[in-house]
């Protein structure tokens, strides 16, 4: 369905208590297609070593012909569901630095062991793709890795001190030019009411990632910083990314229309102009919650691709 539309990739999120396996999915993903790219959306290092995220995703990178793109992050859900915080950052930078090296083919001092993925000769270098909200996160990820995909909502001037940040971090000359992009909570819809509705399960979870770091919590404007406080302090995590959660009453229209990008397709289209105006060369389309029905899906993955992708390119 996704490459018919006309979308360019998928990503599977990784959260072991709320979906079935990541890379299984996209190994059968793999199989169903022919030109999506396959992205882990995101994975995280803490519930899975750095070697096992290395050999899983380039395992799917040999089966699709090189349409692997490894999303990573500190983890959020499958952390929390079993009770633990994201990812110490220290511990996360460590991880990066590990997964590169053996996806790049080298050897990893693991304890003093020197651990390596033996099978990989022969493919393309998987690049990869941190999910990064705070500035500390935006530093490390522009040190280490191919790609920075900011998680800090679709507000034009978030977005512009995200990517300076990005760009001012002192980057590993071996690595190719660093690309941006942003995860974007938008579902494009005739009627504006319609769409806030549909994107409202899953932009709470966006949105809450405001709340976690002190720093970006401190640069948000009043109303929104009001908005992030209301939504930590009321949030399901047992309705995480779901419709109709109690937490979803703090996110108002108007920060759903700011935050995220909701409404007709003609509308859709040039606020995503204005960003990749910006300097964005990729999106992370992140539309309905979790439990959003079958048909549904179906109607708005069509338009959007027919009516808002199409445009775009």
């Amino acid at each position: 369905m996704a490459e018919r539309d006309g979308w360019d990739g998928l990503a599977f999120t990784d959260s072991q208590s709320l979906s079935g396996d990541t890379f299984a999915a996209l190994a059968i993903a793999a199989q169903a297609t022919r030109t999506l790219k396959l992205a882990t959306g995101a994975t995280n290092p803490a519930t899975r070593h750095p070697a096992v995220i290395a050999s899983a995703i380039a395992t799917i990178q040999a089966e699709s012909s090189g349409r692997a793109v490894l999303g990573i992050a500190r983890g959020d859900s499958a952390l929390a569901y079993l009770g633990q915080p994201p990812m110490p950052l220290r511990d996360f930078g460590l991880a990066l630095r590990q997964i590169q090296a053996y996806l790049s083919g080298q050897d990893v001092d693991v304890d003093g062991y020197a651990s390596r993925i033996h099978w990989l000769v022969g493919h393309a270098k998987v690049p990869m793709s941190v999910a990064a909200t705070g500035p500390r996160v935006i530093d490390l990820a522009a040190r280490v890795a191919e790609r920075v995909t900011f998680s800090v909502g679709a507000d034009s001037s978030r977005l512009q001190a995200a990517i300076a940040g990005a760009r001012g971090a002192p980057r590993d000359p071996r690595l190719p030019p660093l690309a941006l992009g942003a995860y974007v909570n938008a579902v494009a819809h005739p009627d504006v009411t319609v769409a806030r509705a549909l994107v409202r399960g899953r932009m709470g979870v966006y949105a809450r990632f405001s709340s976690m770091d002190r720093a970006v919590l401190g640069s948000l404007s009043e109303a929104d910083r009001g908005v992030s406080e209301q939504l930590a302090a009321n949030y399901d995590m047992r309705r995480h990314a779901a419709s109709g959660a109690r937490h979803e009453t703090a996110l108002t229209d108007d920060f759903v229309d700011r935050f995220g990008i909701v409404g007709p397709p003609d509308h859709v289209v040039q606020r995503l102009r204005e960003l990749i105006a910006l300097g964005l060369d990729h999106f992370v389309i992140v539309g309905h919650g979790r439990d959003t029905p079958a048909d549904v899906l179906r109607e708005s993955s069509a338009r959007f691709g027919h009516e808002v992708l199409r445009r775009l390119r």
